[in-house]
């Protein structure tokens, strides 16, 4: 029996390890406004060096595929997490005091984006949907296809590494029209990315909008702190 406990507890202590190399974010999806003009999400986290709790707000243009203006908060707290707390409270606390943003924008959160793609592979970055590499999906209520790569670029290495990426659109029409977009803003280097990947991609309900969430791994001290990000295009 002591033999069993003690086996139990070295797994326990490993998972822990495994779980704080690195930080990983938490994606929320908080919706757009009725003309899809306007589209917020959140993340949040945990720090691992300090385990304070940690989230992010954001409010992005669309059309633009910018923020909106003062549409881009964050919030640490003082202390750190309780055991079994998943940061989830400083997102709820950025979120109620700052309610005003989705009501300058006119953003309802029963209006959240209807998925057209889902990655359901988690660990390192592979190759679906990953940097340099395709998806294809499809929107079934309108019949329209999708392909999608992106492409990265870096530059520099260890402290000096700077990234950025853009994505290639191709859509097809029901009626068989194509069209090409690029999405993205390859000219603004991120310090420390190492890669990027499309996690999601989501449309707004009823009006023609559709939102890339990236997932991007960037170097820490120990890992790499998984955040995320978004590319939006307006139809």
């Amino acid at each position: 029996m002591l033999m069993k406990k003690t086996a139990i507890l070295s797994g326990m202590v490993l998972l822990a390890f495994s779980l704080w190399a690195g930080d990983t974010a938490s994606f929320v999806d908080l919706g757009f406004s009725p003309d899809g003009q306007v589209y917020m999400f959140a993340q949040y986290g945990v720090q691992t060096s300090t385990l304070r709790p940690w989230a992010d707000l954001f409010a992005v243009d669309v059309p633009r595929n910018n923020f909106v203006s003062g549409g881009k908060l964050s919030y640490i707290h003082e202390s750190p997490v309780m055991a079994g707390q998943d940061g989830s409270g400083a997102f709820f606390r950025l979120l109620s005091r700052n309610g005003t943003l989705a009501d300058q924008n006119k953003v309802t959160f029963m209006n959240q984006g209807k998925p057209l793609y889902i990655s359901l592979e988690n660990g390192d970055f592979p190759s679906d949907g990953a940097q340099g590499s395709g998806i294809e999906f499809r929107d079934f209520g309108k019949g329209d296809n999708y392909r999608a790569v992106l492409v990265p670029y870096t530059e520099g290495t260890g402290a000096n590494l700077k990234s950025s990426f853009y994505i290639e659109l191709e859509r097809t029409a029901a009626n068989g029209n194509r069209r090409s977009y690029t999405i993205g803003t390859p000219g603004v280097k991120r310090p420390l990315i190492v890669s990027y990947k499309i996690k999601k991609v989501i449309a707004a309900p009823h009006e023609g909008s559709i939102i890339f969430v990236i997932e991007t791994r960037k170097q820490a001290d120990s890992g790499y702190d998984v955040r995320y990000m978004v590319e939006a295009l307006k139809l």
